[in-house]
């Protein structure tokens, strides 16, 4: 097995395609406590 290559989803040139659908409407740069927030609130049908 290739260490650099162990299909995290991190390589660049990992051939995987990750949905990240569930960030779009998360700002780049918020903190954690941001993300979590956005993610309850998707998880439990609010805005």
């Amino acid at each position: 097995m290739n260490p650099s290559n162990t299909g995290s989803g991190t390589d660049p040139d990992d051939a995987r395609e990750v949905d990240a659908s569930h960030l779009e409407a998360i700002d780049d740069g918020c903190g954690c406590a941001e993300v979590w927030e956005s993610l309850s609130d998707q998880r439990h049908g609010g805005d």
